[in-house]
């Protein structure tokens, strides 16, 4: 089989690598249209559990993976300069270029023909192919051109955020609440190395247009940014990379294939950076893609079988990040909690972890907690 694999992100070229290990005598031609050593952005997260399903499929893979990774076990919540830690909460991180260049090297060494710096411009360029791999992020040639058979929609979360990095490091990851006299802030940040961290700041619309960034430069907005998060970033610069200013698009498709055409990734579907990386969801796309071809003798039915068994997986994901988003949407009523209240709300977002499981899960936060409900419950 003739595959063509558009997008040489980390799903494009996990894709390209699991088939062409699998199928050695299989042609898999990958094109990307930036060169081998660019990406934007800085790091990416796993959870503990995604990194065990990635083992459990391709052990070698992560152990490719795991040395270069930052881990932690706690979540460290600050809210207005004071702070809670939330127990067994497990993660860890790498930069995204270096899990570029891990993944561009297994590609390569099974064999695959990726080709860097070539954009596709047109569909008909790919003329021949057996299958189509449309891993081509956001703006993907793919499914734009055929959005109505793809059942394409969007929608934008209300929230602005801006994607920095820092050579401050944080020994967990940690969100950062902070109020001014124009408004509230919210910091994402995690070490994905050891000197570099990435630091992902949210604000609502009413703040964004508070302060004026929609005249400002990527420059000024990150010297507004630095002031705001001083005692965070302690001294530290934020570095840019296209660090400009975005609402969250919410990306769906009801159909993910025509006729020899299929998405995975950011092409196919978005779930929102606050309930772990998108990285994660296109490499799971990859391979839930690889056995479902792999299931069935022909292209139609082995297409048909990874919408049906991948795409309850993926609603329940997004149904809980769509929460969690909802979460974030209104963070500055939720800044009038008290610390504790507040992390109670915070862990509880997305609706998946109720209190047994968070006494299973972080045993010491609860017991706080649940100190700080008695303490108010007599004073």
């Amino acid at each position: 089989m003739r595959i063509a694999v558009l997008g040489g992100g980390p799903g494009g070229l996990y894709f390209a690598y699991l088939w062409k290990k699998r199928h050695p005598a299989a042609i898999v031609d990958l094109f990307e249209q930036n060169p081998a050593g660019a990406t934007w952005g800085f790091g990416v997260v796993f959870s503990d559990q995604a990194l065990e399903f990635l083992r459990a499929d391709d052990p070698e893979t992560v152990d490719a993976i795991a040395p270069q990774m930052e881990s932690w076990r706690n979540i460290t919540l600050t809210l207005h300069g004071e702070s809670v830690e939330i127990d067994g909460v497990g993660f860890s991180a790498i930069g995204r270029l270096e899990l570029l260049k891990l993944l561009q090297a297994r590609a390569e060494s099974v064999g695959v023909s990726a080709r860097y710096g070539t954009p596709i411009q047109s569909l008909d360029q790919l003329q021949g192919y057996d299958l189509i791999v449309a891993a081509d992020g956001l703006n993907s040639l793919v499914r734009r051109s055929f959005e109505g058979d793809f059942g394409f929609s969007v929608s934008y979360s209300s929230n602005k955020f801006a994607w920095y990095g820092t050579s401050k490091t944080f020994p967990t990851l940690s969100q950062t609440f902070v109020a001014t006299d124009r408004g509230t802030f919210n910091a994402h940040h995690y070490r994905y190395a050891s000197d570099m961290s990435t630091f992902l700041v949210e604000c609502d619309r009413t703040t964004w247009q508070a302060y004026g960034f929609a005249e400002m430069s990527v420059d000024e907005s990150r010297r507004v940014c630095e002031q705001v998060f001083a005692p965070v970033l302690d001294g530290h610069a934020l570095v840019s990379n296209r660090s400009v200013w975005r609402n969250f698009p919410w990306v769906w498709n009801e159909h993910w294939w025509h006729r020899n055409m299929v998405l995975i990734g950011d092409a196919l579907h978005t779930a929102h950076f606050s309930i772990g990386s998108g990285t994660r969801l296109a490499i799971e796309d990859a391979i839930a893609l690889v056995k479902a071809l792999d299931a069935e003798d022909k292209l139609p039915e082995g297409l048909a079988r990874y919408q049906a068994e991948r795409q309850p997986i993926v609603k329940k994901l997004v149904t809980a990040a769509r929460t969690s988003a909802g979460w974030y949407e209104s963070f500055p009523t939720h800044m009038k909690l008290d610390l504790m209240d507040f992390a109670y709300s915070y862990i509880t977002r997305s609706g998946r972890i109720d209190d047994a499981r968070l006494r299973a899960m972080a045993p010491q936060f609860m017991q706080r907690y649940e100190a700080s409900r008695k303490a108010g419950a007599h004073a």
